[in-house]
C-alpha cells in the first residue's frame, strides 16, 4: 500500500515538514510506502476552467501537478500539509489542489484523505475544513485523528515541542492505515458501491 503526502509548505523543512514526518514514521512501521511531494515553494498558476483535461485526463499547463497524477491515480491514501496563511493554506498549495483534483479524471471513491494544517496560534480550524473539502467531493473517505490535525509552532522545527501536536499526528496516521486496510478488505469481498449516473443541476434552472 501507498501513501501520498504533499507538503505545501514553501519551507521544505518546517513545522509542516515535522507534522508530516511525524507521521510517516508510522506509516512505514505499518509496511505503508510513502513518497512526498513538495510544492510550496513551486511557480504554479491557477486553473482557468478551459475544460481541456476532460478530454485528455491531464491539465494544459505541464507542470508539477501533471507529474503528479500517477501518483495520485496508484496511491490508497493522501495526506495534504499546509502552514495557515490568513486562517487559509498556502495559496500555491490551492492553485495545486484545485487543478490536481479537476484535471484527473480517475475514480478516487475510497482513496482515504487527510489534512494536517501548522501555525503559530490561529487559523487552523479553518484552514483544516478547507483541505478535508478536497475529499469530500470526490467521494474519499477522511481520515481523523485524536483532535483537530494540527501543530503548533513558529520558528521552523518548532513544532517537536508540541507533543499533543505530535501525538495526534501519530494517532492520524495509525486510523489512517487501519481505515485504509479494512477498504483494501472491504473491496476484496464487496467491491466498491455501485454509483449512479451524474446528475447535475444549476440553481437558475
Amino acid at each position: 500500500m501507498k501513501v501520498l503526502m504533499i507538503n505545501g509548505s514553501p519551507r521544505a523543512k518546517g513545522n509542516t515538514a515535522v507534522a508530516l514526518a511525524e507521521m510517516e514514521a508510522i506509516f512505514k512501521s505499518e509496511g505503508i510506502d510513502v513518497e512526498i511531494v513538495q510544492v510550496g515553494a513551486k511557480e504554479i498558476r491557477g486553473c482557468i476552467a478551459c475544460g481541456a483535461c476532460h478530454e485528455t485526463g491531464k491539465c494544459v499547463y505541464d507542470d508539477i501537478v501533471n507529474d503528479t497524477i500517477r501518483k495520485f491515480e496508484e496511491c490508497d491514501g493522501v495526506v495534504i500539509g499546509s502552514p495557515v496563511y490568513y486562517a487559509s493554506a498556502n495559496a500555491t498549495l490551492m492553485a495545486f489542489l484545485q487543478r490536481l483534483f479537476y484535471c484527473t479524471n480517475f475514480d478516487k471513491t475510497m482513496k482515504v484523505g487527510a489534512s494536517v494544517v501548522s501555525a503559530r496560534r490561529g487559523g487552523l480550524s479553518s484552514t483544516f475544513d478547507e483541505l478535508n473539502k478536497f475529499f469530500t467531493i470526490s467521494g474519499m473517505p477522511v481520515a481523523s485523528g485524536q483532535y483537530w490535525n494540527s501543530v503548533h509552532g513558529a520558528k521552523p522545527g518548532e513544532a517537536m515541542e508540541d507533543e499533543e501536536g505530535l501525538q495526534s499526528m501519530r494517532t492520524l496516521a495509525k486510523n489512517m492505515t487501519f481505515l485504509m486496510k479494512s477498504i483494501a478488505l472491504g473491496k476484496e469481498k464487496f467491491g466498491v458501491p455501485e454509483r449512479e449516473p451524474v446528475v447535475r443541476t444549476n440553481f437558475i434552472h
